[in-house]
């Protein structure tokens, strides 16, 4: 570390040669640090822009060479140099140097585009021949504005040269991204808060917010490694689960049905079998949406062994009945219904308990069961008062009319 900031200190103070000793000492040091690799290219390069190529310089040698310092020897140059110029160097400083745009544009940033004003006003000579209300002619001006830019543009290309700057950008974005990383607990934090947004948006009614914010988690954790997030794959699948679900509110048949079949997909490949089951549940709740009873059918059936309590098997199982009373299979229908109503009194549930008997009456309606019928009916229409819900007693009882004039009409 002393290295490294006495080399960047020498560097600064544009003592590049002795700078680069010390990036080198530091590199043989640690030659994993990319610092002193990145110093030794920068202090180089630097020196090149001051002096020139190496095949340029040729040195003598004395017979008494005595340790000089070399400050001392670069600071007499410089006061040799100031004093006399040769008249090779007159001549080069007259000639414009040939410049890159591209490099210019890097080294002076914003100021590039003031240069380039700068340079095409001296264009016109009717305005530089004019003068100020102190005497000072525009040509004066401008020349001396173009003069200081091009004072920059050296400055900046001794003290950080191109290369050296791309790739300190480059380290600079490499170390943003690291430190941008979450910690385990904050990207914890981070997933459960976001999921809690999703699931609020679905039930506040505002599903295309839920399906935005779900694809952006997802495309967010796709990005993590398994070792930010242990449970990635499952995260994903359930992810594609709540964008199907938010597709499915908006009335996207066709992507959600995908969505949801992805989902299944992750849970095989990853033998999640939760995660089956809720997956095979939202395709079933799809294909049913759009009529397609026999496959959400299939769906459900292969639900069942994987249903945990009694009460998801009340509702699954009168679900099937359902579809099965939609395609006119009215004996499938009533075997479902009572297997519903089973598992809705072992779960002691009076509202599931009144939907599966009025499902059995519906099927009882249709084998042309009517006295059954309505039996059930009357068994449903206690329900109805025992919940106080006055839609269903009113329905169960023009339910129960209907029938009753069926049966008598029978005999």
């Amino acid at each position: 570390q002393g290295l490294y900031q006495k080399a960047e200190a020498l560097y600064t103070m544009c003592d590049f040669e002795f700078a680069l000793v010390h990036y080198h000492r530091g590199h043989r040091l640690r030659p994993d640090q990319e610092k002193f690799k990145l110093g030794i290219e920068k202090s180089q390069e630097a020196i090149v822009n001051c002096v020139g190529s190496p095949s340029s310089v040729k040195l003598e040698i004395t017979k008494d060479l005595n340790f000089i310092s070399r400050q001392a020897e670069v600071q007499k140059a410089n006061e040799k140099l100031s004093i006399k110029l040769t008249k090779a160097q007159k001549r080069a400083k007259k000639q414009k140097p040939v410049r890159n745009p591209k490099i210019e544009r890097q080294l002076l940033g914003d100021l590039y585009d003031d240069k380039v004003y700068l340079e095409e006003l001296l264009k016109d000579k009717d305005l530089m021949e004019s003068s100020t209300k102190k005497g000072i002619t525009v040509g004066d001006l401008v020349s001396s504005g173009i003069s200081y830019l091009e004072k920059r543009r050296e400055f900046w290309q001794q003290q950080e040269p191109i290369y050296a700057r791309v790739r300190e950008r480059r380290l600079r974005q490499q170390r943003w991204i690291r430190e941008k990383k979450l910690k385990p607990s904050e990207v914890g934090r981070y997933i459960t808060k976001s999921m809690e947004d999703i699931d609020m948006f679905l039930t506040g009614e505002d599903p295309e917010e839920s399906c935005k914010k779900a694809k952006h988690l997802l495309k967010t954790i796709q990005e993590w490694s398994d070792e930010d997030v242990p449970n990635k794959n499952e995260l994903i699948g359930n992810l594609h689960s709540c964008i199907g679900n938010a597709q499915l509110e908006m009335g996207q048949m066709e992507a959600a049905l995908k969505s949801h079949r992805t989902d299944l997909e992750v849970a095989r490949q990853n033998d999640l079998p939760d995660a089956v089951s809720r997956a095979l549940e939202n395709i079933g709740r799809v294909h049913a949406r759009t009529g397609k009873f026999q496959k959400a059918i299939d769906a459900w059936e292969e639900k069942i062994p994987l249903a945990k309590s009694s009460l998801e098997k009340t509702w699954l199982f009168h679900e099937i009945g359902q579809c099965y009373l939609e395609l006119n299979k009215a004996e499938e229908a009533r075997n479902y219904g009572q297997k519903s109503l089973q598992s809705a009194d072992e779960e002691g549930n009076v509202k599931w308990q009144y939907r599966a008997i009025v499902l059995v009456a519906q099927a009882e309606v249709k084998l042309k069961n009517y006295w059954s019928a309505i039996i059930n009916f009357e068994k449903a229409l206690e329900k109805a008062k025992f919940l106080h819900n006055d839609a269903a007693r009113a329905a169960v009882i023009t339910a129960l009319d209907d029938v009753s004039r069926s049966f008598v009409k029978g005999l």
